[in-house]
């Protein structure tokens, strides 16, 4: 996957200019703080978020307390597009801002009505479902197949894709375990055994200096797979007056 960080939302830029036009009016630049919580589980959703930069995890809470990471989005999606199943729909995992960012923010019902004008817009929401879904498979496969330094070094290869060029990443080793449902004890050791490939090279204090291609050695084909699977239903190209999204035929090959 090619790094793209910057540039602008991919779901915004896809759309042509009447449909971007039913919602650049209501469209509000807000940061995204490193560790805030953007929707929390179980509660109503009253903002839909584009991110223009940053990553956001999405967190699954059990009884015991314990989490883990299903996903992880950045410009290629959004935050609560789903909220146009109806006003009974709460989310049922948590959204953490992992890599510090901007974001457009449109309220739920400004984004309702333009959803229910505009095709390109209905047709937008459709292809981040079927992104947001193909990664939840391939996480959950990813989490029963391959081992956990595996596991690590694709979360930090997706939450890298989505900093600014920069080799360093703002991670605690609370965030990492919460990322892959282990103890601290294990990310330490995990940790350990990336550094000894070369795939880290340093760990200091909240900040964790990646090598990318060794860390991309140390990963799974997870990996590739996802990127692919995202860039083909949500292209990197602006596109113009008529989105293209891959059709979930084409994906499945039909």
């Amino acid at each position: 996957m090619g790094r793209s960080a910057s540039a602008g939302n991919r779901l915004l830029t896809a759309l042509p200019p009447a449909d971007l036009a039913l919602l650049a009016p209501h469209l509000q630049k807000v940061s995204l703080e490193q560790d805030a919580v953007v929707i929390r589980a179980g509660d109503r959703r009253h903002h839909v978020y584009f991110p223009h930069s940053g990553a956001i995890s999405f967190m699954l809470g059990l009884p015991s307390g314990e989490m883990i990471a299903t996903a992880v989005i950045g410009r290629e999606g959004a935050i609560g597009a789903l909220s146009v199943l109806g006003p009974s729909f709460l989310s049922s995992v948590t959204a953490v801002v992992r890599v510090a960012g901007i974001a457009s923010q449109i309220s739920v019902s400004r984004f309702h009505a333009a959803y229910m004008e505009s095709g390109a817009i209905r047709h937008v929401v459709e292809a981040h479902t079927r992104s947001i879904l193909m990664q939840f498979q391939h996480v959950s496969a990813c989490n029963g197949l391959h081992s956990v330094e595996a596991r690590m070094a694709r979360w930090l290869l997706h939450l890298h894709d989505r900093t600014e060029d920069n080799n360093i990443l703002s991670l605690t080793q609370e965030t990492l375990s919460q990322l892959l449902g282990v103890r601290r004890t294990t990310v330490t050791q995990v940790i350990a055994t990336l550094r000894a490939l070369g795939a880290v090279r340093s760990v200091r204090r909240g900040l964790v200096e990646i090598d990318r291609a060794r860390l991309e050695e140390a990963t799974c084909e997870c990996y590739d797979i996802i990127c692919c699977a995202t860039d083909r239903i949500v292209p990197h190209e602006a596109m113009g007056s008529h989105p293209h999204f891959a059709s979930a035929e084409k994906l499945h090959g039909v």
